[in-house]
């Protein structure tokens, strides 16, 4: 690709270089997207993707600071179902 002197262009040339370049990156977007539907959907007929809900969420972890604010012990944390 030739170099562009963006130094020597005016304001209109630079903006019409801006708005060609979203146009030409808003059509590869779309054609990659493309692209990923299809590959996702050929995907598809193994099996059901998996669901985001099913994962388990991060366990907090205790700091170190309330260890030792209480000599009671602590009850455990319920798991998510």
């Amino acid at each position: 690709m030739a170099k562009i002197d963006l130094e020597a262009l005016s304001i209109e040339e630079l903006a019409s270089l801006r708005d060609s370049a979203t146009e030409k990156l808003a059509e590869k977007v779309a054609a990659r997207q493309a692209e990923l539907e299809a590959e996702l959907e050929k995907l598809s007929q193994y099996g059901k993707p998996a669901r985001k809900s099913l994962i388990a969420p991060p366990v907090a972890k205790a700091r170190k600071s309330d260890d030792k604010k209480t000599d009671e012990p602590k009850e455990p944390v319920a798991k998510a179902a």
